[in-house]
């Protein structure tokens, strides 16, 4: 499935505040359309080795949210619905009409948003390790949603290290831990801090009522909680794996690539 001569080009597209968006765009502008939306404090790039060996015929948009990689913003607005309207923007550049949007993490949650924001546009929404994780994504009490964000508004390292070694089962390369801590705690500001507000106020089950797309989550076994399963089973078609940390896409490139052909449509 490797695909070694695919031309990438890296294109922009701009919104109001000041907003720039980068993305890269490869394949045919007429195979079927996959959009990539990375996870908080990560970036394109991150999809950049499956994006190799996804097939030749898949037209791929590689996005990068706004205060994220290469995009930039002077917005004050940092809700998931935010997120999806540059998504959004992207997939009107490129003139898209149909789309499966695959989100890794928080991207997740931006994918659900832009398929509710484009019910005629995405077919389908994959979460990467994303959605299931029922410390971040169901709606909290206020109580609860001001302990978190209070974590990182007191010490934002603590609360990125939190995030990253919760996302970590056990026997991850202790290396690879370290690495993704360095990446993610430099998160340009204040996107950072809002960005992850904006996520646990995010309201999923009001969110997932309203998203008529059919949802796919590829998550990391062992970090799957049964109650999510309960809870989420009925709506979410959560798919089990065993590809590394949360950051599979990173880790696992090809096999990330397989399990988004699978839910591609043939053309």
């Amino acid at each position: 499935m490797t695909t070694t001569g695919r031309t990438k080009k890296n294109r922009t597209v701009r919104r109001a505040d000041h907003t720039t968006i980068r993305y890269t765009a490869s394949g045919p502008a007429g195979g079927p359309v996959l959009a990539l939306v990375h996870g908080w404090a990560c970036d394109r790039g991150d999809f950049d080795a499956v994006t190799a060996h996804l097939p030749e015929h898949h037209r791929v948009l590689a996005i990068d949210l706004a205060e994220h990689g290469e995009s930039r913003s002077t917005r004050d607005v940092w809700t998931m619905e935010e997120f999806a309207r540059d998504v959004a923007a992207v997939l009107e550049a490129e003139s898209v009409d149909s789309a499966v949007v695959a989100g890794h993490s928080l991207g997740g949650a931006v994918a659900v948003e832009t398929a509710r924001l484009l019910p005629d546009t995405v077919s389908h929404v994959v979460g990467l390790d994303a959605l299931h994780y029922l410390s971040l994504f169901p709606a909290m009490s206020e109580e609860r949603t001001e302990a978190v964000v209070r974590v990182f508004r007191e010490d934002f390292a603590r609360g990125v290290r939190g995030l990253v070694e919760g996302g970590s089962p056990a026997g991850t390369d202790p290396a690879l831990v370290e690495a993704y801590f360095e990446k993610m705690v430099k998160v340009r500001q204040p996107a950072g801090l809002r960005a992850i507000e904006g996520l646990v106020r995010w309201d999923m089950d009001a969110a997932l009522r309203a998203t008529v797309q059919p949802v796919t989550v590829f998550a990391i076994r062992d970090l799957v909680a049964r109650e999510a399963v309960d809870r989420y089973g009925d709506r979410l078609d959560i798919v089990l794996t065993d590809l590394g940390s949360h950051h599979f896409p990173v880790e696992a490139p090809e096999a990330t690539a397989r399990l988004l052909a699978g839910v591609m449509p043939s053309s």
